[in-house]
């Protein structure tokens, strides 16, 4: 019996040794890159279209700083949480389009850039519309996602987009 089950440990052994790995090689995560955050930038847009408030808030690391046209800086995410309201009214709509990005060399902090659109119906009844530009830094977080911890925009004309 324990020939039996020297042969069969020495067996797996050889075959652990001499049989190639026929798997595909995948590495544990890609390396982020300027295209990982236009593409989190899609996503972003897109969860603030369907969830409002909510999905926009979930791409927000909870230590984040706000830093909002004409106004006092906010800090936490649930402060800022308390301001982003607007986005749950279905006659607002909010977009904005990635011109730039980049990633840091050790692929942990990143900066996305490009301008937005607001559009809304007024107290009057009337469409308003709003433009401008905006930066968002990103910052890979311990479970691997990616959070915005600081978010900075303001005001343009159509025109000087």
């Amino acid at each position: 019996m324990k020939s039996l089950l020297l042969v069969l440990v020495v067996t797996l052994l050889v075959v652990t040794v001499v049989v190639p790995d026929t798997r595909p090689f995948v590495s544990a995560s890609a390396k982020p890159s300027a295209e990982t955050l236009r593409q989190l930038e899609g996503e972003f847009m897109k969860a603030a279209a369907e969830h409002g408030s909510a999905g926009y808030m979930s791409y927000y690391a909870d230590d984040a700083v706000e830093v909002p046209n004409g106004a006092a800086i906010i800090t936490g995410k649930v402060n800022i949480a308390k301001t982003m309201g607007f986005l749950d009214d279905k006659n607002n709509h909010l977009s904005w389009t990635p011109v730039g990005a980049d990633i840091s060399a050790s692929g942990d902090l990143g900066y996305t850039y490009g301008t937005y659109e607001f559009r809304a119906v007024g107290k009057d009844g009337n469409p308003v519309v709003e433009h401008g530009k905006y930066t968002s830094i990103w910052k890979k977080q311990r479970d691997g996602s990616w959070k915005v911890v600081l978010d900075m925009g303001n005001a343009s004309t159509e025109s000087s987009k």
